[in-house]
């Protein structure tokens, strides 16, 4: 037998510790290789952790709410490795230690062991060997959705594996009339093993809690939507917000987009949006003007040889989130599509890994995806400026030609650029977002997106 501790993982460049939020076993439980341990929460995700290894948990180190370093041991698994085939002379096992990085032997359980696991393992791998963590099966049986109904649901987590958030999608979908209502026998069932896991379960895994008080009904906020309340004052009451504010014509640009964007699905198997257009233009302009490329640490002004640009995306619950484009400018147009598109369906799927949302040097939020003209979006933190870029729209405007003005429809939007005023004044703020909107106007509409 083989003690082994669990660690901390590193999940993202830049973080260094996360808060445990869940156990999702308990000491005395059989541990299948790469079934999730627990829940773990950092300033940038929350994600579950899984075994690296067969084995029996042993020992907890780390409770429910603490905060803990990457790296450090959290747990301790006893695992069995280099069993001997059974023969007829006894073979003492020697005790090894292995890192979490080596992976264990296959188990081989006792016939005794696999009689008292029996019912564990039949409610977590249900038909075809599936996996479901207990968290999953925790759900199923709070909001009575069948087995039957569990294997239905198309898993986005890794190798087909169903998440709690396509759990949550199926019952909102129930809910909404889109699926009909199915049987409800075989309802997952708890197992004596899994009633404490069950009742520390943290709230955020159903619905809100809420309650009535005449006529106003009180919502608690889940964790994601209080980090994003404290992130949010915590950002102005950092930084003084000035917003400046630019119209530019657009049209050149919805032309070439609307003359590629069948030829660029067809040929790349995604949509060619406005976003990295937008995107491409911004990279340009930080390039001339880098300051507003900076973070502030106390009196100095910390330029950013990195463009990274982070893209504010709304998720189906409302929350936002914010994943970032590593080296923009080492992209083109090809390239900073695949990119966006990417990011957006992860964040939605909530694949979203903590180095997606990490190293970030200036932001761009499309509130015109939601209809409106303009915004003025919040700093995120330490960033010193964020873009808003506003809903494209039809409207009659003066056009200059050597003949003289005229009136023609164009194309036009509303840019937002909110930034720090102890480091960016109205000058450079106002100069940049300018600049923008200069590139956006001189968009070659015989550009060919494909070499």
């Amino acid at each position: 037998m083989a003690l082994v501790e669990l660690v901390m993982p590193k999940m993202g460049e830049s973080v260094m510790e996360g808060t445990i939020l869940t156990w999702l076993k308990k000491p005395g439980d059989r541990i299948q290789q790469d079934e999730s341990v627990l829940e773990v929460a950092t300033d940038k995700v929350d994600t579950e952790v899984p075994s690296p290894f067969n084995g029996i948990l042993k020992e907890i180190r780390a409770n429910q709410g603490d905060v803990v370093q990457v790296g450090t041991a959290i747990a301790i698994i006893e695992t069995e490795v280099n069993q001997p085939a059974a023969t007829g002379t006894p073979v003492a096992t020697p005790t090894v230690t292995i890192t979490p990085a080596q992976p264990a032997a296959v188990e081989q359980k006792p016939v005794a062991a696999v009689a008292q696991t029996h019912t564990h393992i039949e409610h977590n791998n249900i038909k075809g060997g599936k996996f479901y963590s207990p968290l999953v099966l925790n759900i199923a049986r709070q909001e009575n959705i069948s087995l039957s109904e569990v294997e239905q649901i198309a898993g986005s987590g890794k190798d087909g594996r169903v998440t709690k958030h396509d759990l949550f999608d199926y019952i909102q979908a129930k809910k909404d009339g889109k699926i009909a209502a199915a049987k409800t026998e075989n309802i997952v069932q708890q197992t004596p093993v899994e009633t404490k896991a069950a009742s520390t379960e943290p709230a955020y895994v159903s619905k809100p809690a809420s309650s009535s008080n005449g006529n106003v009904e009180i919502v608690q906020m889940d964790r994601m939507r209080k980090m994003i309340a404290d992130r949010m004052v915590e950002s102005k009451r950092i930084s003084p917000h000035v917003t400046s504010f630019v119209e530019a014509d657009v049209t050149n640009i919805v032309y070439w987009r609307n003359r590629w964007k069948n030829d660029f699905m067809e040929r790349e198997n995604v949509a060619l949006t406005f976003t990295p257009i937008f995107i491409e233009a911004v990279v340009k302009a930080i390039k001339d003007y880098p300051m507003v490329n900076i973070s502030i640490e106390d009196d100095k002004i910390l330029v950013k040889r990195d463009i990274n640009i982070g893209i504010a995306v709304a998720l189906p619950n409302g929350n936002l989130i914010v994943p970032v484009i590593k080296h923009a400018d080492q992209l083109n147009i090809v390239g900073l599509t695949k990119k966006v598109n990417d990011l957006a369906k992860r964040a939605r799927q909530n694949k979203l890994t903590a180095d997606d949302l990490s190293g970030g040097t200036y932001t761009v939020s499309n509130v015109g995806s939601f209809g409106n003209l303009m915004g003025t979006p919040i700093i995120v933190q330490p960033q010193a400026a964020i873009l808003a870029l506003g809903a494209v729209i039809k409207k009659p405007a003066v056009i200059e030609t050597p003949q003289g003005d005229t009136l023609g429809i164009r194309h036009m939007m509303f840019l937002s650029h909110s930034y720090d005023h102890r480091a960016i004044d109205g000058s450079l703020g106002g100069m940049f977002v300018r600049r923008v909107a200069d590139y956006l106007e001189k968009f070659d509409v015989n550009r060919k997106i494909f070499v």
